[in-house]
C-alpha cells in the first residue's frame, strides 16, 4: 500500500526561543522540533548548556552524547543575559516568537525583563512555557534535579526489592516526563492560541509530573488510603507480573488475565495449577503470590529463559527476556521499527540518535539538523 506524500510539519510554522537547558526543556522543543518547529537554543557564554560538559561518553569531536540525545533540530545562539544588550536581543527575538521555554529558578527570568508579563505586554500571542521542581509558589527557592524529585516525590520508595535500599530509575525518568507533558501543553496553547489568537502561560513541575505519572500506585493511595511499598519487579495488583526463575536467567511474564495464565500453566504442563483455588483468580493469585512463584519456578527451571519467551510468545501469553540496551536496539530493528535515524553533519561525520516514537501516515518527524556544536 503506497504512503501519502509527506507534508510540511504540523509545527512548521512556529517559531520557538528556548531558554532551558539540560533535560526537560530540550526534550520538549526537541519533540516540537521534530515536526517542524524552529527551534532557536540559546545558550550560556563559555560552555553553554549544562550538559555539553556531562561525559562521558563523548562523539569522535568530544561532545558529550546527553546533550545530542535531546536538542537535533535546534539552531544554536549565545546570550550572555547579564549584558543589558544580550538581554535587548533575547526580547526582541521573544517578540517574534510563537513559543519561549524557559527553567531558570522562578522569578529569575523576570529579573532579566523575559518574564510572562513582560513579553506578552508586546507579543500577547505568546506561547510561554516554564519548567521548575517545585511550582512556582512556595516551592519556587527549592532547587532540584532528577534524583531528588525521584526521591522527594515517591517513586523510589516503591522502586527496589523489598526490604532493600531505594532505588532510583536508570534514566532521568522525571525528566523525561515532564517534558513530554510540556511539548502536550505547548501544543494544546498553540491550538487554542490559533483558535482565539490568545497566548498564555504554561507552568509545568517535576513534582507534579511524576506525581501525574504515578497512575494506579497514586491512586492506590488518593482514592483507597493505601502507601504503595517496594515489590521488587513485582506487580501490585497483578500476578504473575514480573521476573520469574528458569534454568539459565530470568523470563519476563505479563500475564494480565485468567486466560493468559491457563495457557501459561498449559506451556508448563501443569495445567491443574490455574484451576487451584489459590491460583484460579488475579486476586487469589495476589494473595498467594510467593506460592504461586514457587509452583512455576519448579517447572520453569527445566529450560532456558530464551526457550520458554519463544513458546508462550507463540501462544500469545506475554513473555520475554531481560535485554540490554544494545540487544533492545536490536529488537526494535529485528521488528521493523526501525530505532535509529542518522544526521549528517557539514563535517561529514554522522549523528545516529533514537527516532520519535510518533508516527504519523501524513506528517511524519524529520530530522532536519545534528545537535548543533557549541558556537564560536
Amino acid at each position: 500500500m503506497s504512503q501519502p506524500e509527506a507534508r510540511p510539519g504540523p509545527f512548521g510554522d512556529v517559531e520557538i526561543l528556548d531558554f532551558s537547558r539540560v533535560l526537560a526543556g530540550p526534550l520538549a522543543t526537541m519533540l516540537l522540533a521534530d515536526f517542524g518547529a524552529n527551534v532557536v537554543k540559546v545558550e550560556r557564554p563559555g560552555g553553554g548548556d549544562d550538559t555539553r560538559a556531562w561525559g562521558p561518553p563523548y562523539d569522535s569531536a568530544g561532545d558529550a552524547t546527553y546533550f545530542q540525545s535531546v536538542n537535533r533540530n535546534k539552531t544554536s545562539i549565545i546570550l550572555d543575559l547579564d549584558r543589558p544588550a544580550d538581554c535587548e536581543e533575547a526580547r526582541r527575538l521573544a517578540e517574534r516568537a510563537d513559543v519561549v521555554v524557559e527553567n531558570f529558578r522562578p522569578g529569575v527570568m523576570e529579573r532579566f525583563g523575559l518574564g510572562y508579563e513582560a513579553l506578552t505586554a508586546s507579543n500577547p500571542r505568546l506561547v510561554y512555557c516554564s519548567i521548575s521542581a517545585f511550582g512556582r509558589g512556595l516551592g519556587a527557592e527549592r532547587p532540584g534535579y532528577d534524583l531528588l524529585i525521584q526521591a522527594m516525590g515517591g517513586l523510589m520508595s516503591i522502586t527496589g526489592s523489598p526490604g532493600g535500599e531505594p532505588q532510583k530509575v536508570g534514566v532521568a525518568l522525571v525528566d523525561v516526563l515532564a517534558g513530554i507533558f510540556a511539548s502536550f501543553g505547548i501544543a494544546a496553547g498553540l491550538r487554542h492560541r490559533d483558535r482565539t489568537g490568545e497566548g498564555q502561560h504554561i507552568d509545568i513541575s517535576l513534582l507534579l509530573a511524576l506525581l501525574a505519572s504515578l497512575a494506579n500506585q497514586a491512586a492506590a493511595w488518593t482514592i483507597a488510603g493505601q502507601t504503595p511499598r517496594q515489590l521488587g519487579n513485582d506487580h501490585p495488583s497483578v500476578t504473575p507480573y514480573g521476573l520469574l526463575k528458569t534454568a539459565d536467567g530470568e523470563l519476563v511474564v505479563a500475564v494480565g488475565t485468567d486466560r493468559q495464565f491457563a495457557t501459561f500453566c498449559e506451556v508448563l504442563g501443569a495445567p491443574g495449577v490455574a484451576d487451584d483455588a489459590r491460583f484460579s483468580t488475579n486476586a487469589a493469585r495476589v494473595a498467594h503470590r510467593e506460592e504461586l512463584r514457587v509452583e512455576l519456578e519448579s517447572r520453569l527451571k527445566t529450560r532456558s529463559a530464551s526457550e520458554w519467551a519463544r513458546e508462550l510468545s507463540e501462544r500469545r501469553v506475554p513473555a520475554g527476556t531481560v535485554n540490554d540496551i544494545a540487544l533492545a536496539f536490536d529488537l526494535a530493528r529485528d521488528l521493523g521499527l526501525d530505532p535509529i535515524v542518522e544526521i549528517p553533519r557539514e563535517d561529514g561525520d554522522v549523528v545516529r540518535l533514537t527516532r520519535n516514537p510518533v508516527g504519523m501516515s501524513v506528517t511524519p518527524a524529520t530530522y532536519r539538523l545534528p545537535p548543533p556544536r557549541f558556537p564560536g
